[in-house]
């Protein structure tokens, strides 16, 4: 008898039950070993952790949410009329995209007030109503803050325009360089918008900077005052209630400092686009990702810390956007020194993946975040938002259960975009519905390629009229055709709808071994991702998703180590055969295409010696 399986009958011997053994462990697993100390128990583990850790935020694009007064547009008092379906769906904060005073010439994000709300939402009272709710139901509030640029329409760039002493340098002005006699743009910046990224202003007669469009001027962040007066932005809403922020555009807060004659050097080309309009006619590495703008995230993060230190409360959270490097990404975090971000965007999902990977790509994906991500940092997973082709339109409408149980099954923060929860998709607009400025800067010819108007359609309450979201005649962006199926009055009551496998979802993640468990996750094969959730004196728990339409046999005895050898289903989707509450031996599952379930031990693990696992049999009470 070899001395691995004499230690196996010691230890069913001196337990009086049963152990579990796979093979050797796997080595490129990720433990969380300080949740295997079993004086660490689950209420001592939850005291340790944050409200935000593991919680499930909740993008809200605010014209397309719920309308209140019958104008197409959605608004604050829809928002706060339905909190109670966020909490409903178990959504511990809501970040809402801009609801500032603005021009609408990027929908919000060209704000003319830091400090006041578009009468298009409501009013500062509908505001505070709005956090009021909020905090009646239980679930926060995170506003986008857009730091890079405000509108051409704000006192300060009308101050700065007109040269008045204290405003002058409140964005990037330069008088251009001559030409063969021709006045010309200071440098060959492109704007994402497309064009130069120079507009020249008859009044100052100088030409100022704008990354995005033409109204919406950069400021100029190597002013202190510029730097003073956006922190005094952040406080006043903190002031009114706010959890947080989630940071616009970050990496363009900086451009490189002008030399000692106050001018920039043009950007290389890229030799592989040849229309010289387009954004990407040259590379960047002047004016995105510049090192100067992760101190001003660290400094934006203090401003949240001493306002807290000062006036207590759950932690207030900041979220940055930045599709950079990922080894930038991951200093937006913080360093030795200072805290940043709690949770830079993890785009890795919308970047890397598309419709044909498998799940070695999906493997890859995620590891990549988890693997990069510095030592004691919190992991977030955005499979989609404003900006991006709905999740079902771009990875598959077959696949969006199975993409809702992967944010939701790993550790972390899991970011939703409103719409995903009950499967809607893109929505085709024409030319001469296009709302976009994206877009709208364009031709008929190549719109669609710029358009983000497809992913931004009204919220799909009911079968109603304009599925509930609106009385208006006419919405500002039309209604998907598939409302009348697609929605949540009828989701809600199909059990194994979008719907109620997202708030199954939610509910689960309640569970100590989602909310403190590290995570071992792998491609079973090409078609099959697993990923496997584990923590003493609690259930185990293993999701597995199979991508194609195969039907996958699965081993998870060879997949993963200690694993008992029975499990039972609990969450199923439309695709599978078995029933929540069926059990199943770990050693012979059956996936059918595209199917994904949960499934977990149908005893909780006591205690890990070596290479086994034991659980407490099923006919004695676990203590």
């Amino acid at each position: 008898m070899t001395p691995r399986r004499l230690l196996l009958y010691l230890l069913v011997a001196i337990c009086g039950g049963v152990v579990y053994a796979s093979g050797f462990p796997n080595y490129h697993a990720h433990f969380d070993f300080v949740a295997w100390d079993k004086h660490r128990t689950a209420e001592k583990l939850d005291a340790a952790q944050k409200w935000w850790q593991s919680a499930a935020i909740y993008q809200i694009y605010p014209r397309s949410f719920k309308d209140s007064d019958g104008d197409g547009v959605g608004d604050l008092k829809g928002i706060a009329e339905q909190l109670p379906y966020l909490k409903e769906i178990g959504i511990a904060a809501t970040w809402i995209s801009p609801i500032y005073t603005s021009p609408m010439a990027d929908f919000g994000y060209d704000v003319a007030n830091f400090t006041n709300i578009d009468s298009v939402f409501g009013t500062l009272d509908d505001f505070d109503a709005l956090i009021a709710k909020s905090r009646e139901v239980g679930v926060k509030i995170i506003l986008d803050f857009v730091p890079n640029h405000s509108s051409d329409e704000h006192e300060w760039f009308k101050k700065s325009a007109a040269g008045d002493k204290d405003y002058k340098d409140f964005y990037v002005w330069h008088p251009g360089r001559m030409v063969n006699g021709t006045r010309q743009p200071p440098t060959n910046w492109r704007s994402v918008f497309r064009g130069s990224a120079w507009q020249w202003h008859a009044e100052r007669k100088e030409y100022y900077l704008h990354q995005f469009l033409s109204k919406q001027p950069d400021l100029n962040y190597r002013n202190p005052k510029v730097r003073a007066a956006m922190s005094d932005v952040l406080r006043f809403w903190l002031r009114r209630g706010v959890t947080g922020f989630r940071v616009d555009a970050v990496p363009f807060a900086f451009e490189i400092a002008p030399d000692a004659n106050g001018n920039w050097p043009d950007e290389p080309r890229n030799d592989w686009v040849v229309d010289p309009d387009d954004y990407n006619y040259v590379k960047h590495i002047y004016t995105a990702d510049q090192p100067e703008t992760l101190h001003l995230v660290y400094e934006w993060r203090r401003v949240l810390d001493e306002f807290q230190k000062e006036n207590g409360g759950d932690e207030r959270v900041m979220l940055t956007e930045a599709y950079s490097p990922l080894d930038v990404v991951m200093k937006y975090y913080g360093n030795e020194t200072a805290e940043g971000a709690q949770m830079p965007f993890n785009f890795l999902m919308i970047n890397w993946l598309s419709n044909d990977s498998d799940a070695y790509h999906f493997a890859e994906t995620v590891n990549a975040w988890l693997q990069n991500m510095p030592e004691g940092r919190t992991a977030n997973w955005v499979i989609g938002n404003h900006d991006q082709n709905r999740v079902g339109s771009r990875l598959g409408a077959d696949r969006i259960d199975m993409l809702n149980m992967l944010t939701n099954m790993l550790p972390g923060v899991s970011i939703s975009y409103y719409g995903d929860e009950i499967g809607m998709t893109d929505v085709w607009i024409p030319w001469n519905d296009t709302q976009d400025p994206s877009a709208c800067h364009t031709n008929p010819d190549i719109y669609e390629k710029f358009s983000r108007d497809p992913e931004r359609t009204p919220f799909q309450w009911s079968d109603a009229e304009n599925a509930g979201f609106s009385t208006a005649n006419k919405t500002w962006l039309p209604v998907a055709d598939n409302y009348k199926t697609v929605n949540v009055q009828h989701e809600r009551v199909a059990p194994l709808s979008h719907l109620n496998i997202y708030k199954q979802l939610h509910a689960l993640r309640n569970e100590s071994t989602l909310r403190h468990s590290s995570v071992e996750l792998k491609a079973i094969n090409q078609n099959v991702l697993g990923v496997k959730r584990m923590l003493l004196n609690d259930y185990t728990y293993v999701f597995l998703m199979n991508l194609f339409d195969s039907t996958e046999q699965v081993d998870l005895t060879q997949a993963f180590d200690n694993l008992p050898y029975e499990v039972e289903y609990v969450i199923v989707t439309p695709q599978s055969t078995a029933k929540k509450g069926d059990t199943v031996k770990s050693n012979s599952l059956k996936l059918l295409p595209k199917e994904a379930v949960v499934v977990r031990s149908t005893t909780k693990l006591t205690t890990t010696v070596g290479y086994f696992a034991y659980y407490v049999p099923k006919n004695e009470k676990h203590k």
